[in-house]
């Protein structure tokens, strides 16, 4: 004997028909209480929405939370794009800035290369410097300024601040400069306020030391370190750094001198020494004291020889 089966679609189609038939009648009726204008009607759908509405309110929330984070999102891509606007412009600033820099520093070396004078007799040349030659060996630089400036070996080169090293080797258009810190250095100087004479002698380092001090205690760091001019090697006075004590406790001197941005140096023309052509004038006449007396008169073998010599003239 075979049974009847029902499955469960069959007993969900009427509910669901229930249910829709259900909504369609509480639509209808609200449509027809929100059409009907009656006082009482009015005052019904005031108090049904005063009761209804606001208790929606978590209803609402997910869409209001939804709505801010949507509005939080855009304000967070358009401080992005802003912040990354002023990071670029910041960055340009920045290029700006060292450029601004660098021409401030050229255009205050180039003012003090035309203007300053260590001497109003001592002149100068100011040239470019076209290659560095610098190697773990020798050290030197190149100008564009030769024998047509009348740049001549052994002058004295120096930045806006202080002595680079002198004139080695010239051409017709260029001329080489032996820097301080080169090996082959070796300058006179004097040490200031203590008045210590020194020997500055290139090693090949940053900072070169001094040599053949008479009395180094009297030296301090931070003394300054100027030309003495001894030898007519280089005018005197002309900055060269200040003393220092280096990690192998000789001391050394601070140059003055950019060596990191060497772009014009000043060629000064040193005064040609005056040569000695007569050495007997240096010595004077020997003084005659009163306790000799006075000279002897000549002789009258003399005296008389003379008249003779002029006859036979």
């Amino acid at each position: 004997m075979a049974r009847n089966r029902t499955s469960p679609e069959e007993f969900a189609r009427p509910i669901r028909r229930i249910l829709v038939g259900l909504l369609v009648l509480v639509f209808l009726a609200l449509f027809m209480l929100w059409r009907i204008d009656s006082p009482r009607v009015e005052r019904f759908r005031t108090a049904l929405v005063d009761r209804v509405v606001p208790s929606f309110d978590w209803v609402m929330l997910p869409v209001t939370r939804a709505a801010d984070m949507v509005k939080g999102f855009r304000s967070y891509q358009k401080l992005y794009e802003q912040n990354q606007d002023l990071r670029q412009e910041l960055q340009q600033m920045r290029v700006w800035k060292e450029a601004a820099l660098r021409l401030e520093q050229q255009n205050a070396r180039l003012l003090d290369l035309n203007q300053v004078r260590l001497d109003p007799k001592l002149t100068h040349i100011t040239g470019v410097v076209l290659a560095d030659s610098g190697s773990p060996f020798r050290q030197s630089v190149l100008l564009n300024v030769g024998a047509r400036d009348g740049i001549r070996d052994g002058w004295a080169a120096m930045d806006g601040i202080g002595l680079v090293g002198r004139i080695s080797g010239v051409g017709r258009q260029t001329s080489r400069v032996i820097l301080l810190t080169d090996s082959n250095s070796r300058i006179p100087v004097v040490v200031q306020p203590s008045g210590q004479k020194a020997l500055l002698s290139g090693d090949n380092s940053p900072a070169p030391p001094l040599e053949f001090l008479e009395k180094p205690d009297v030296v301090r760091p931070g003394d300054q370190v100027v030309t003495s001019g001894d030898g007519g090697v280089f005018p005197a006075g002309l900055l060269v750094g200040q003393v220092a004590q280096g990690p192998d406790r000789r001391l050394r001197v601070m140059l003055s001198a950019d060596y990191e941005r060497l772009e014009f140096l000043r060629v000064l023309r040193s005064h040609d020494l005056e040569p000695i052509t007569d050495p007997g004038g240096l010595v004077t006449p020997p003084v005659q004291s009163d306790l000799i007396g006075p000279p002897a008169a000549p002789s009258a073998e003399v005296n008389a020889e003379s008249p003779a010599e002029d006859g036979n003239d």
